[in-house]
């Protein structure tokens, strides 16, 4: 944070010297934080506006911290979208410092009903920290799908001449959301197992409440941990004997090696989920998004649950 403040303080005479571009009536400029604010956006906006992601591919988002470049394409951006939660909680010091900033904001976190990060029984204290909202509120869906239409409502506003083609895009792009929702539905409904095994953090929250699924996991959402206690993993391991689980999950980006430890003990095989909130370069590079991971794990939850 202190990085973050002297940050700030060099550009405040820049941005208030260079103002902001605007779109001029050419292509709308949307700044995305991170990889499911962008591919969303790119979802509804399409040609019409030229997209920035600061999170590069691959990066961890909960150790990221703004250069001054970055805050300079917030500052000049129409559109700017971010999530509102821990990981990117150095955007209201950003925000804050900008006093004429004519652009507007989208926060994740104001588009959807949010739910509390869960403790689980076998956590200790400081496994499970704070008590807060879970903020990787795409991971569900139908909460993409909401996400979108306000990103469209946006978009009109800020370029009503193309306010058609955005509505079109989003009703496309939602459209595919309700097919992939009914999939996740059917599979829940027709399953034989329902619970989840994570050897891994667990930000898929809201994916499992839409869903039915119970979980268990060794950290929630946005641990810092990568060490789980031993009674931890005993419990994790003991489940998988118990229920007969076929697949322990890890996260995308995951080194996964609690999951490897659980599958190594019990013979259960190691499966990803994705929670999008990155992608490796080389998914990136091969024109992966949200869409297309999502059907990843309904393929990856028809083998551990049936």
């Amino acid at each position: 944070m202190k990085r973050i403040c002297l940050i700030l303080a060099a550009l405040t005479l820049l941005l208030s010297a260079c103002g902001r571009n605007g779109s001029g009536g050419g292509r709308v400029k949307i700044t995305a934080v991170a990889f499911p604010h962008y591919d969303i956006a790119r979802a509804v906006a399409g040609e019409y506006a030229d997209i920035v992601m600061l999170l590069p591919p691959g990066t961890e988002a909960h150790s990221y911290e703004p250069s001054p470049r970055d805050i300079i394409a917030v500052q000049n951006s129409d559109l700017f979208i971010y999530t509102g939660g821990e990981s990117d909680e150095w955007i209201d010091s950003v925000l804050s410092s900008m006093d004429e900033r004519r652009g507007r904001d989208i926060r994740m976190m104001d588009c959807v009903a949010l739910r509390r990060e869960e403790i689980l029984p076998h956590m200790t204290a400081a496994e499970a920290g704070d008590e807060e909202y879970d903020e990787h509120v795409w991971t569900s869906p139908p909460n993409a799908a909401a996400i979108a239409e306000e990103i469209c409502s946006a978009l009109c506003d800020i370029d009503p001449a193309h306010a058609g083609d955005y509505r079109a895009r989003t009703e496309a792009f939602t459209d595919e959301l309700d097919m992939l929702d009914e999939s996740f539905r059917l599979l829940a409904d027709g399953a034989a197992r329902h619970t989840l095994i994570f050897g891994d953090r667990f930000p898929f929250l809201y994916f499992v409440r839409e869903y039915g699924f119970d979980y268990l996991a060794a950290f929630p959402g946005c641990s810092g941990d990568v060490d789980a206690n031993p009674a931890t993993v005993a419990r994790l391991i003991d489940e998988v004997r118990r229920s007969g689980a076929p697949v322990v999950f890890k996260c995308d980006l995951s080194a996964g090696k609690l999951a490897e430890t659980i599958a190594a003990e019990t013979g259960a095989k190691v499966l990803t989920l994705y929670s999008c909130h990155t992608v490796s370069r080389d998914d990136f590079d091969a024109g992966e998004t949200y869409i297309s991971l999502m059907k990843k794990n309904l393929e990856a939850l028809g083998e551990a649950l049936n």
